[in-house]
């Protein structure tokens, strides 16, 4: 019962840092009604830090609630899958890696199902240019994602490493 009150409480709290990080930085983009932003980041560090289950459900949950705050709803059920798998293979396997090469090619993987899963997305709903057009901001916000997020766990993991807290 703890623990799942623990793994709720991470769900909530990762859910709501990935919604306002998520808010903070907004690049819009036309041709797809869409939005760059540097959520990937706090999803792919939460991922890291917590795992598959909750790096899944707060990159799910927390980026589809900053696109229905934001006015971006068509994106949102699009959004709560394609950012929800980004967390779950950030979690499920560079949450595990020990080496840093690894770590990071895991989290590089993590932000390429990010791409093509909103590439196939634009191209369903707005055709392939418009898809294309899009691919040069969302290659940027993986990639940025996922240096932002080396840097973010390194620092954390840092800041806490003699911590009875917290268990990372």
């Amino acid at each position: 019962m703890k623990s799942l009150v623990k793994t709720i409480a991470y769900i909530g709290i990762g859910s709501a840092i990935v919604c306002a990080g998520t808010m903070i930085i907004q690049i819009p983009v036309p041709q797809t009604k869409g939005y760059i932003n540097m959520g990937d980041a706090l999803v792919l560090t939460i991922a890291m830090l917590f795992g598959a289950k909750v790096g899944a459900l707060a990159g799910g949950i927390g980026s589809a609630l900053a696109d229905i705050i934001l006015g971006y709803t068509h994106w949102a059920p699009f959004t709560f899958i394609i950012k929800g798998l980004e967390g779950l293979i950030a979690g499920t396997l560079a949450h595990r890696a020990q080496k840093m090469p690894l770590r990071v090619f895991f989290l590089v993987l993590a932000g390429l199902e990010m791409v093509v899963g909103y590439f196939i997305t634009e191209v369903f709903i707005y055709g392939i240019g418009p898809a294309i057009a899009e691919l040069p901001g969302n290659c940027f916000q993986a990639g940025s994602g996922v240096l932002i997020s080396i840097l973010l766990v390194l620092a954390i993991k840092r800041a806490v490493r003699d911590s009875k807290v917290w268990n990372i």
